[in-house]
């Protein structure tokens, strides 16, 4: 008995040891090993989300919002470093730095100017930004992160009302636990595509901008059509952006090669797992547009259900994600110095960056606690276009909107309007916001 309760405290104290190591050091999860060595200025991999709230934003409380939401978020609070193989996480002692908003959005972070953090709060008017680099965490994690934010900046700018809330701090389970060695299976092999895919044409927009355009929509009745259709949410609109990008700009261009969009999937539904580390894997639509004559709404969208059936079976999320965890624990790419693997990843990834038309990613709802719904208006979710995905689309919903954002370097917006109007004719009410890099579609 006495040696079982010996086991017990041994453990116990063996688990606060990691987790006391863990706020001053931690190895990157292995999504995260990838994105510092293949990215840089062109390649960002940089996601944002955006709460607009109903007043304007008061910098001194947001920065102490941050600060406090750091406390209780601690593995945000950390510093990227360069070890002999792999980066690395290290505690970041020095205080976040929050700015008005000056630049387009998912930008590359200049770890020299943010004070070395992973991630940038920005402000403007009546909005917060956040602007992640995928290293940190996945969209999933940085909402979760970003809504503390939230609501500390509501608890501190209304003490009043939320004396309680101030006093009690939202419980979480700290947990960076890498998920994905966890879960893999190391017997799975990948069924990835070996065919090239169609890239977007357009010219580009000039000195680095980046055209953010916002639909927003009524999400009931958005809900009400595709059930109707028999599609959720991200397959209905995964298909209106296929049909969108075939009628202005694969048809034009005389597209041969298939159109494919890579969809994110959270393997936190998928697996036991509550890590505020990267847990993500994708599946990848892959349309036969002309081979299979995928020449109308109805028949791409029916194409992109029977797609989604066949991807998101366990075995194939399985065989997926443990296809991407045996290449970064492969002995070899393990054991080159990282200033090498620098230069061998990078030119890599170009090449399998020609693997994928586009990018959609669907955060799906997010969800705030009741008290402080009144003080917000809306979010935002965005990624960062890049010189071969040239416009990359995503999506969340809050209370009774859903927002499809469209981010681009393209220089017209034919794709984004031809969506508007696709969304309009379904009897869905819908307006657009944007950033005015593009003329208007409305």
């Amino acid at each position: 008995m006495q040696e079982n309760e010996n086991k017990k405290d041994n453990t116990k104290k063996q688990k606060n040891e990691e987790k006391k190591e863990n706020l001053y050091w931690r190895r990157l999860d292995n999504s995260a090993k990838i994105f510092p060595v293949s990215t840089g200025k062109k390649y960002s991999t940089v996601f944002r989300i955006s709460a607009v709230l109903k007043e304007n934003i008061e910098p001194e409380i947001l920065q102490k919002a941050v600060e406090n939401a750091l406390n209780v978020y601690i593995s945000f609070k950390v510093r990227m470093k360069t070890g002999m193989f792999w980066y690395y996480l290290e505690h970041n002692p020095k205080p976040p730095i929050i700015e008005k908003e000056q630049n387009y959005p998912c930008k590359y972070i200049d770890p020299l100017t943010n004070n070395n953090y992973l991630f940038k709060v920005t402000y403007f008017d009546k909005k917060i930004n956040i602007d992640i680099f995928h290293s940190l965490t996945d969209g999933n994690s940085g909402a979760t992160f970003f809504k503390e934010i939230i609501y500390q900046y509501i608890e501190l700018k209304h003490k009043n009302e939320f004396e309680e809330e101030l006093r009690i701090s939202r419980k979480i389970e700290y947990n960076t636990e890498d998920s994905y060695m966890k879960n893999y299976n190391k017997e799975a092999k990948s069924n990835a595509s070996s065919k090239k895919a169609y890239i977007l044409k357009g010219k580009k927009i000039p000195l680095g901008a980046i055209s953010a355009v916002h639909e927003i929509m009524d999400v009931e009745k958005l809900r009400e059509i595709c059930k109707s259709k028999g599609a959720t949410v991200t397959q209905y609109l995964t298909a209106v952006y296929i049909y969108c990008i075939y009628e202005e700009n694969y048809k034009q261009n005389k597209g041969k090669k298939p159109v494919k969009v890579c969809i994110p999937v959270n393997l936190k539904k998928y697996f036991n797992s509550i890590t505020l580390s990267n847990f993500f894997s994708y599946l990848t639509v892959e349309a036969e547009l002309e081979k299979d004559n995928l020449n109308t709404f109805e028949k791409i969208l029916e194409f992109v259900k029977k797609d989604f059936e066949k991807k998101l079976s366990q075995e194939e999320i399985i065989r997926t994600m443990s296809a991407n965890v045996k290449l970064g624990n492969n002995p070899f790419i393990r054991g080159i110095p990282l200033l090498i693997k620098k230069i061998v990843v990078r030119l890599g990834y170009i090449e399998i960056r020609k693997y994928t038309t586009t990018t959609f990613s669907n955060v799906g709802r997010i969800g705030i606690i009741g008290k402080y719904r009144k003080y917000i208006d809306n979010f935002f979710f965005l990624l960062a276009p890049e010189p071969v995905e040239k416009i990359k689309c995503s999506a969340c919903s809050y209370e009774d909107k859903l927002t499809f954002t469209f981010t681009s370097i393209i220089d017209d917006n034919r794709i984004e309007k031809k969506f508007y109007e696709f969304i309009k004719q379904q009897g869905i009410d819908v307006y657009i916001e944007s950033n005015g890099v593009v003329d208007s579609i409305e």
